[in-house]
C-alpha cells in the first residue's frame, strides 16, 4: 500500500477517535483547530445547528501583517488571542476544545494556551 495513503487512513482514524465524544452545542461550541506546516486555522463551531460562529487563522490580513510566517508558536498564540477576542464578541466564553488528529503539543497547545488566557474557557 502507498506510504502516504496509509498516513492519511492513520491520521483520519485518530480525527474520528478524537471527535466521537465532543458535540458542539449553543451553550458550549467546539473549538476546531486545523494546521498546515505554513498555517494554522481556527474556528467555533455549533453542531447543532451546523453554524461556524467565529475564525481565525493565519491568513487574516491583521494577524498576517503583526506575524508574517504563520507556521510558528507566535502566530498559534496570536490566533488563540484574536479567537478569543471574536467569540466573546459573538456572545461566547465556553467552548470544547477539538483538537481533530493533532497532538496537543507545539502550535495546538500555544494556541489552546494563548485562547484560555484571553477569557476562553475549556
Amino acid at each position: 500500500m502507498d506510504h502516504a495513503r496509509t498516513i492519511y487512513r492513520q491520521r483520519l482514524r485518530r480525527r474520528f477517535r478524537v471527535r466521537k465524544p465532543i458535540r458542539g452545542t449553543a451553550e458550549r461550541p467546539r473549538l476546531s483547530v486545523f494546521r498546515t506546516h505554513k498555517h494554522i486555522y481556527v474556528q467555533i463551531i455549533d453542531d447543532e445547528a451546523g453554524k461556524t460562529l467565529a475564525s481565525a487563522s493565519s491568513q487574516d490580513r491583521q494577524i498576517r501583517e503583526s506575524v508574517g510566517f504563520g507556521g510558528n508558536k507566535q502566530a498559534a498564540e496570536a490566533i488563540g488571542r484574536a479567537l478569543a477576542e471574536r467569540a466573546k464578541a459573538a456572545g461566547v466564553t465556553k467552548v470544547c476544545f477539538d483538537r481533530g488528529s493533532f497532538k496537543y503539543h507545539g502550535r495546538v497547545a500555544a494556541l489552546a494556551d494563548a485562547a484560555r488566557a484571553a477569557g476562553l474557557e475549556f
